[in-house]
């Protein structure tokens, strides 16, 4: 297992790799290294670099939802993570005989400690603020769990490399990593960059986010290292006035759908999404790779016309004079999905010395201050032995992502992008 004294290079500076620099430098790792692809940090097309991330305990699998409970916790530190985190709670939709995965979340919450109330069809208008005008939700029924709510994920992100820098790790920006480099025995013992540089290591943590699959793809033979999908996000700017009536809305988050919205953040930008199976855009080839702004400057924000219309459908259904409003932006964030919805960490088979960091799959960030400690665990030979095999990258994947069933992957059609036209009100939407 590693010393204190190895070198440890780390691939990435989102969510896994500057919580795993954390987490490993607390433990007295002296020589940390982050190296990230992007000049500028957080990367302006990371998924981790975003104006809000939902933090919600709510979950099927106990696991998380203790180990969200864990990080709820820890981001309440405001001496460590200042305002990142507003806990204005989140209303989860879905809670009928058909959604098995609020109702298995709404039983992990309860059996856990959780503040909640139960709330069905006109009664969940009570979860709202009363001058917040909102639909009706005819039929729904769902709970509002008051200890969660949304964290700002650029300024947890910029905290924590801070963070680390204090601790003595070397963050690295402007990195493209090419390959990594093995031993005669073919053993990994460091990585090279685009620019030439070389830099050697004990271990090396690949932790690139939906990048891992297209620029690793040979590190995991056999088995999956992720599938890069980009999913839908939308923006509306409010007035002063609207983000003064808004700004005490819960988080909503609706598993019949996918559908999920935000409070105003201080600028008054409202985002909204779809958690659902996603894009890949693979471009003729075999691999999903992101397309982002830094592709495409001009278009690489664009989301299918299809999505912009299924958002403000959503929308009317929870706040209809907010849907009355043009969007200001959209995004596509690209994450790395598992088939299965866990995260993938462990070491790369038969080369001890490379660990694999990696697959969110849409619901990593939440976890922040307490993900990277799973790295450490794995790094140092300390995890739960239960723990590693449920993140494997040996794992059988007999599970399926309960939060997104029955969602296929569609490949990404560049000649149905939305343009600003698009983003305005007409009859269509």
């Amino acid at each position: 297992m590693a010393t204190l004294s190895d070198k440890i290079v780390i691939v990435g500076a989102g969510c896994f790799g500057v919580s795993s620099a954390y987490h490993l430098l607390k433990r007295g790792f002296a020589d940390v290294t982050i190296l990230d692809r992007s000049p500028i940090l957080p990367a302006p097309d990371a998924a981790s670099n975003d104006i809000n991330r939902i933090v919600r305990s709510s979950y099927s699998d106990v696991f998380y939802a203790n180990l969200a409970r864990e990080a709820i916790v820890a981001w309440k530190n405001r001496s460590e993570w200042r305002d990142t985190y507003k806990e204005s709670g989140v209303l989860v939709l879905g809670l009928t005989e058909n959604e098995a995965y609020a109702d298995k979340g709404y039983q992990n919450d309860i059996t856990l400690g959780a503040t909640l109330t139960q709330v069905a069809d006109t009664a969940i208008r009570s979860a709202f603020p009363s001058k917040v005008p909102t639909a009706t939700f005819g039929s729904k029924s769902g709970y509002l769990n008051k200890e969660g709510g949304w964290a700002d994920a650029g300024q947890g992100i910029t905290i924590m490399i801070d963070t680390v820098v204090s601790l003595g790790c070397k963050v690295l920006p402007g990195k493209s990593v090419r390959h990594i480099t093995r031993n005669t025995g073919g053993k990994t013992n460091g990585v090279e960059c685009e620019d030439g540089t070389f830099y050697e290591a004990a271990t090396v943590i690949i932790a690139s986010g939906s990048w891992t699959p297209s620029t690793f793809p040979d590190v995991t033979v056999g088995h999956t290292s992720g599938l890069s999908t980009g999913q839908c996000v939308a923006m509306i700017q409010l007035s002063e006035e609207e983000a003064e009536i808004y700004k005490d809305i819960p988080v909503v988050l609706d598993f019949e759908t996918g559908f999920y919205i935000f409070p105003p953040t201080r600028k008054g930008i409202v985002k909204m999404a779809m958690h659902l199976a996603g894009y890949t855009h693979s471009n003729g080839g075999e691999i999903s790779r992101p397309r982002t702004i830094i592709d495409d400057p001009i278009r690489g924000l664009a989301i299918p016309k299809y999505n912009v219309q299924q958002l403000r459908t959503h929308l009317r259904m929870v706040y209809p004079e907010l849907a009355g409003k043009p969007f200001s932006a959209t995004r596509l964030c690209w994450y790395n999905d598992s088939p299965d919805g866990n995260w993938i960490i462990g070491r790369v088979p038969g080369d001890p010395s490379l660990i694999l960091a990696t697959a969110g799959s849409g619901h990593a960030y939440k976890f922040l201050p307490v993900i990277g400690r799973l790295v450490a665990d794995t790094v140092d030979g300390t995890i739960d032995p239960e723990v590693a095999a449920k993140f494997s990258i040996e794992r059988s994947y007999v599970a399926v992502d309960e939060s997104r069933l029955e969602m296929a992957v569609a490949e990404l059609d560049l000649d149905q992008l939305c343009t600003l036209e698009d983003l305005q009100i007409n009859s269509k939407t």
